[in-house]
């Protein structure tokens, strides 16, 4: 059996579970990647080091450990939301803050640009989102290409519509967005090819400039959601908010820099939830040191050698 069949099949068995019962797993598998040293810690670690250079140490510890339990959290639940049936993943929803702006910008009919941080349960957004409106977005294929068809099933369930990361998925985006459509774009995640370094909780970011391109070229209205993961397996609350229209600035640098900052404020609402354990600051401008290779662990904590 091949690996990609071996999850699939995995993921299959997982949908049965309660949710309760899958993120009770996944706080207990979260809490012993805390308490093991392992590179995901690591990376973790030294992310909150550099976001939050002024919380105590005490603080910082206490968030690698809830966004670890996030973390597992979000990777066993997507047995039921790659599963189950897409009416029955909604049922999962106990509350919608803000869905009047997501409502009221599809109504308009000028297309709608989501911005989808990688902050609670983005998996579960976008079958929200599809079952109200045609939804596109891109991704990036996994480097174990056998996994790709296994991950594209399972999010076209709801209707949507994913293309690769590459030139001729832009175009099908822009496409999409002239026709009406909403584009949802993860933005927190560095960019392969071009992109600027603007802040992120005050540190240099290889951020995206796709996005800025897509604001400055249409009329599209900009909201930015997020699914919080509600307590002791409960289900999830939906967040929408609207957006500082400096998103759309034709300045590559500003529009990347408020988007960074409509990304900080979502996460300062659930630190926690935030996906810390991504090397978001790998890529650094010229002569900086990559910080993953410049911290080490010391004295309960990471610091730099």
């Amino acid at each position: 059996m091949s690996r990609a069949a071996l999850i699939g099949q995995l993921l299959r068995l997982l949908a049965h579970l309660p949710l309760p019962l899958l993120h009770a797993g996944g706080a207990l598998a979260g809490t012993l990647a805390f308490l093991i040293p392992n590179n995901t810690r690591h990376i973790a670690c030294v992310n909150l080091e550099l976001c939050f250079p002024d919380c105590s140490i005490a603080r910082k510890r206490a968030l690698v450990r809830c966004s670890l339990r996030e973390s597992a959290k979000a990777l066993l639940e997507l047995g039921p939301l790659w599963h189950r049936p897409p009416q029955r993943v909604l049922r999962l929803i106990r509350d919608v803050e803000g869905g009047e702006i997501l409502d009221a910008a599809i109504e308009g009919g000028r297309g709608v640009l989501i911005i989808a941080p990688h902050l609670g349960s983005w998996e579960l957004l976008q079958v929200w989102v599809a079952r109200r409106t045609s939804l596109h977005a891109l991704y990036r294929p996994p480097r174990q290409t056998e996994l790709e068809g296994l991950i594209k099933r399972a999010r076209a369930r709801s209707g949507a519509h994913f293309w690769p990361a590459r030139p001729a998925g832009i175009r099908a985006l822009y496409r999409a967005l002239r026709a009406g459509a909403a584009i949802g774009i993860l933005p927190d995640q560095q960019p392969p090819g071009e992109g600027v370094f603007a802040p992120f909780f005050g540190v240099p970011a290889k951020t995206m400039t796709l996005f800025g391109k897509l604001a400055a070229r249409s009329r599209a209205p900009i909201v930015l959601g997020w699914a919080e993961r509600l307590a002791y397996g409960c289900g999830y609350r939906l967040h929408w908010h609207t957006v500082d229209e400096a998103v759309r600035d034709p300045d590559p640098m500003r529009a990347a820099t408020a988007l960074n900052r409509a990304i900080e404020t979502a996460v300062r609402q659930q630190p926690c939830q935030y996906q810390w354990s991504y090397r978001r600051f790998s890529r650094r401008p010229d002569g900086e040191r990559n910080p993953y290779h410049a911290y080490r662990s010391q004295g309960g904590w990471v610091a730099p050698v």
